[in-house]
C-alpha cells in the first residue's frame, strides 16, 4: 500500500512538474537588441505597459539617440492623452524613462530576461550569429524574438538550441501608432511560447495576428507583390504611374497610390525584400525583379529619402 501511495504522489509530483513547464511565460522583462526606429518603438511601447526594458546597441552614441528620440516621442502621446492634465503627463513619460535601461554588451545583460527582441540589420548571418551568442548566456526560459520582415524565422532559430522558444515578432513602423503585430510560429515554436508572445504583445496594446513561416508573412506578402505588380503594370506601358497611383486611391480607397508608398518605404527596402524572396523561389512570378526598380535603386534614387525615386521630391 505504501508503494503504491508513493507512486500516486511522484505521479502527482511529475504531473504538476510538465503542467507548470507547459504554463505560458508572463514576460515581464524585456530585452531589445537595437536601438534604431523599430527597437526604440519596441523599447518604448513595452516600457509604457509596465515592463522593464533593457534597449541594448553598439554604442552610447547610438542609445543616448535612441532615448532621446524615445522621450521626444513620449511627450507627444502624453500631450495628447493627458491634454488636461500635464503633470500627469510628465509623471507618465519620467516613469516610463525609468523603465528603460541601456547596455553596449547583449551577452552580460540576457541572463534574467524573459523576451529578447531582436531589431537590428536585415541581414541572415548578423542575426544568426547574435542569437547564437545569446543562447549560450540567456536563461533556459527566455524566448527568442526576431522582428524580421523578410527573411525565415527558422533559419534564424537555426542558429540556437532554443528553436521551441524562438518566433517572430514582427511590429510595424511607427511601432507606437501601428496597432498591428503577426506572430510568427515555426514548425519548431511550442504552443507555449506562440501563447506567451501573443499574450504579451496585447499586454502592449497591440492586435496581434499568426501567421506560419512564410515570405513576407501576412503583410508584406500581400502588399510587396500588389506593389511589384503595378510597377510591371507601367513597366508594360500600360498605364502611368499617375494614373495607377490616381486609380488606387480614388477606385480602391487607398489612402495612397502604390508608386508612393514605394517612394515612402523606400525602394531600397523593397528590392531587398524581393530579392531576397527571389533567392528562395526563383520561379514564382511574384517574386520576378524590376528593371526600372533595379536601376532607379543603382542610381541611388531611393525614393523620398533621397529626394527622387519613381517620383521627384524637392
Amino acid at each position: 500500500m505504501a508503494f503504491v501511495t508513493r507512486q500516486f504522489v511522484r505521479s502527482l509530483s511529475s504531473s504538476s512538474t510538465a503542467a507548470a513547464s507547459a504554463k505560458k511565460i508572463i514576460i515581464k522583462h524585456v530585452t531589445v537588441i537595437g536601438g534604431g526606429l523599430m527597437g526604440a518603438g519596441i523599447a518604448q511601447v513595452a516600457a509604457a505597459t509596465g515592463h522593464t526594458v533593457m534597449l541594448v546597441d553598439q554604442t552610447e552614441d547610438i542609445l543616448a539617440n535612441s532615448r532621446k528620440g524615445i522621450e521626444e516621442s513620449l511627450r507627444r502621446v502624453a500631450k495628447k492623452k493627458f491634454a488636461e492634465n500635464p503633470k500627469a503627463g510628465d509623471e507618465f513619460v519620467e516613469k516610463t524613462l525609468s523603465s528603460i535601461s541601456t547596455s553596449t554588451d547583449a551577452a552580460s545583460v540576457v541572463h534574467s530576461t524573459d523576451l529578447v527582441v531582436e531589431a537590428i540589420v536585415e541581414n541572415l548571418k548578423v542575426k544568426s550569429e547574435l542569437f547564437k551568442r545569446l543562447d549560450k548566456f540567456a536563461a533556459e526560459h527566455t524566448i527568442f524574438a526576431s522582428n524580421t520582415s523578410s527573411l525565415q524565422i527558422t533559419s534564424i532559430a537555426n542558429a540556437t538550441t532554443r528553436q521551441d522558444r524562438f518566433a517572430g515578432l514582427h511590429f510595424f513602423n511607427p511601432v507606437p501608432l501601428m496597432k498591428l503585430v503577426e506572430v510568427i510560429k515555426t514548425p519548431m515554436t511550442s504552443q507555449k511560447t506562440f501563447e506567451s508572445l501573443v499574450d504579451f504583445s496585447k499586454a502592449l496594446g497591440k492586435h496581434p495576428v499568426s501567421c506560419k513561416d512564410t515570405p513576407g508573412f501576412i503583410v508584406n506578402r500581400l502588399l510587396v507583390p500588389y506593389l511589384m505588380e503595378a510597377v510591371r503594370l507601367y513597366e508594360r506601358g500600360d498605364a502611368s504611374k499617375e494614373d495607377i497611383d490616381t486609380a488606387m486611391k480614388l477606385g480602391a480607397g487607398y489612402p495612397m497610390g502604390p508608386f508612393e508608398l514605394l517612394d515612402y518605404v523606400g525602394l531600397d527596402t523593397t528590392k531587398f525584400i524581393l530579392d531576397g524572396w527571389h533567392e528562395m523561389d526563383s520561379k514564382n512570378p511574384l517574386f520576378q525583379p524590376s528593371p526600372s526598380m533595379n536601376k532607379l535603386v543603382a542610381e541611388n534614387k531611393l525614393g523620398k529619402k533621397t529626394g527622387e525615386g519613381y517620383y521627384k521630391y524637392k
